[in-house]
């Protein structure tokens, strides 16, 4: 008897079983709702921001008569390569008319390097600043912080002095021993200028990843008798993959779009850069203007940063959050 009042006391009546579906498919709804909006916003603000490059791509596989006649959203009716081609290796930069293929080389040759040096001297500073810990070292590491936030307009005449001074040095290397080491050349400059302005960036990045790195992997390593650049080189370089792929990322990134730099140290002669080469390809005055030729050198000029966040774009995020949280 007992048993059967319990029972009939704590299972819920028909009204509250009712209530309680209804609240079920309510919060069901409401999920579904949330996520409709905005899974929608997001298409939307994903279509406004690739229409750029899709009105880039289908133009520079269009001919000019179909760009002229037709609407700029429309696929190419008769697709060819031509603009490619001669963007590539035809079009007049300038009073030169060889194409932007010698351009493009000289960003390569520009953005490899600086990259390169100063992520190896980031991952050390960063190193030093954090495992390495010396007096003052908290100033220091709030100078280079503050050199994130000088603006590149305020470096350019300063720069310029040191350069000029870099270029004296060069010819006095060059008549004393008949090579000048590179000082002078304007892509040796331009690396010189990414990397010192570059190089707070990347101290920040691998200061900041090292913080929650563990100290007594260090401190072992010390007492198995590692020295300085052993420990680097065994212990934190292969750890530090996720925030390597994020800083070069974002230098590549910063260094292959600059035009400021590019400009006004390497903007004549056959040492620019793509972008102040790009810039003259679509100021050059022939009498046409080849929308489709600019369009497809402006998607050369945007190849290798697409190739760079498709092939390593996952790990950007997952690399900055890696060394958010202390462990």
């Amino acid at each position: 008897m007992s048993s059967v009042t319990s029972s009939t006391v704590t299972s819920p009546t028909l009204p509250q079983a009712r209530d309680n579906r209804n609240d079920s498919k309510n919060s069901t709804n409401t999920r579904w709702i949330g996520r409709t909006i905005i899974y929608g916003l997001l298409l939307i603000f994903a279509v406004l921001y690739l229409m750029p490059l899709f009105v880039m791509l289908t133009t520079s596989f269009k001919t000019m008569d179909e760009i002229q006649n037709g609407n700029m959203l429309a696929l190419p009716q008769s697709p060819t390569f031509d603009p490619w081609i001669k963007a590539w290796g035809e079009t007049c930069v300038g009073l030169t008319c060889a194409g932007i293929k010698g351009y493009f080389w000289n960003s390569i040759k520009m953005v490899v390097p600086a990259v390169a040096i100063s992520t190896i001297m980031g991952a050390l500073n960063g190193y030093v600043l954090t495992k390495w810990r010396f007096p003052g070292h908290t100033l220091v590491f709030g100078l280079m912080l503050f050199a994130c936030f000088i603006p590149f307009q305020s470096v350019l005449l300063p720069m310029a002095t040191i350069l000029g001074s870099l270029g004296r040095f060069g010819m006095t290397l060059q008549n004393a021993t008949g090579w000048n080491f590179g000082f002078g050349n304007p892509t040796v400059n331009l690396v010189f200028v990414h990397v010192v302005y570059g190089l707070g960036f990347t101290t920040l990045f691998f200061r900041n990843f090292y913080e929650a790195f563990p100290t007594e992997l260090v401190r072992a390593a010390q007492v198995d008798g590692a020295s300085f650049f052993q420990i680097f080189r065994r212990i934190m370089l292969p750890n530090s993959l996720p925030i390597i792929v994020v800083t070069v990322i974002y230098q590549f990134t910063n260094i292959w779009n600059d035009f400021l730099f590019a400009s006004a140290y390497a903007g004549t002669g056959e040492s620019m850069p793509m972008t102040v080469a790009l810039n003259n390809v679509v100021n050059t005055s022939t009498g046409v203007v080849e929308y489709n030729v600019n369009m497809a050198a402006a998607m050369i000029a945007a190849v290798p940063t697409l190739i760079v966040y498709i092939l390593a774009g996952r790990y950007f995020v997952r690399g900055l959050m890696a060394g958010a949280v202390k462990g």
